[in-house]
């Protein structure tokens, strides 16, 4: 017999990314990816996070919210295996399960009270702008990193493979924007190195320019000799949705 169960979100998610094109197919991968957990009232109380600061890691348990219209699939094909091999949703971290549901450990960087609200200052994201989040739990190295575990196909972590450079016009104008956003740079380098495309596309030459935002920027980048090359920067308006 199934049983139906519904939860309310504790806090939402304040991200890097705001579109799902260039975030990181798994937490950690880039460590400049930052975020801060904005907590909901009544969770928001000091009592609720009391010791918390005594971890460097923590478990975000959230909700895959773009997925939502999208249902569930049976079986996926993970970007780890080029796009090419379909494998059951229950061998994939994908975000079309039949509850969608995520799970990400990323570093805690501090706690702090702004503009009334209490945040949870978090690196080495894999979230979503403005994904709801149901629960957060502490990383324990004890009982969360197993030594000998397997990780079937995706035994080792995937290397970053693309070089990557900046024309002069996109290190002036992102040595201008890291006034605001300081290591706007390293995190530009270390989403690209990874290769946001999907696994479908990395094999087509023909698509050559592309686009992506990170905080409050578009960023303008093309494929050169098997490398990339960031174009330009561009400041998005404020009123403009990914």
């Amino acid at each position: 017999m199934q049983a139906s169960f519904e939860f309310s979100s504790i806090g939402v998610i304040h991200s890097c990314f705001k579109q799902k094109f260039g975030i990181p197919r798994q937490p950690g991968l880039v460590t400049e990816a930052q975020a801060s957990l904005e907590l909901l009232p009544p969770y928001d109380c000091a009592e609720a996070l009391a010791e918390l600061e005594g971890f460097s890691h923590l478990w975000i348990v959230f909700v895959f919210h773009q997925s939502l219209r999208d249902g569930w699939r049976p079986t996926v094909r993970p970007p780890r295996l080029g796009g090419n091999r379909r494998i059951g949703v229950f061998a994939s971290r994908s975000p079309f399960r039949p509850n969608p549901i995520g799970l990400s450990a990323v570093s805690l960087q501090g706690i702090v009270e702004q503009d009334g609200k209490r945040l949870l200052k978090l690196g080495g994201i894999d979230l979503l702008d403005g994904t709801p989040v149901l629960d957060i739990k502490p990383y324990l190295p004890y009982g969360d990193a197993i030594a000998d575990a397997r990780a079937g196909y995706a035994q080792a972590a995937p290397r970053a493979s693309l070089s990557v450079a900046f024309s002069p016009e996109a290190e002036a104008q992102i040595q201008a924007a890291e006034v605001g956003y300081p290591g706007l740079q390293r995190l530009i380098e270390q989403v690209l190195a990874a290769d946001p495309r999907p696994a479908y596309q990395a094999g087509k030459p023909q698509r050559r320019q592309f686009g992506m935002c990170l905080w409050d920027y578009d960023v303008q980048w093309e494929m050169v000799d098997g490398g990339v090359r960031v174009t330009g920067l561009v400041l998005r308006p404020l009123d403009e949705t990914p």
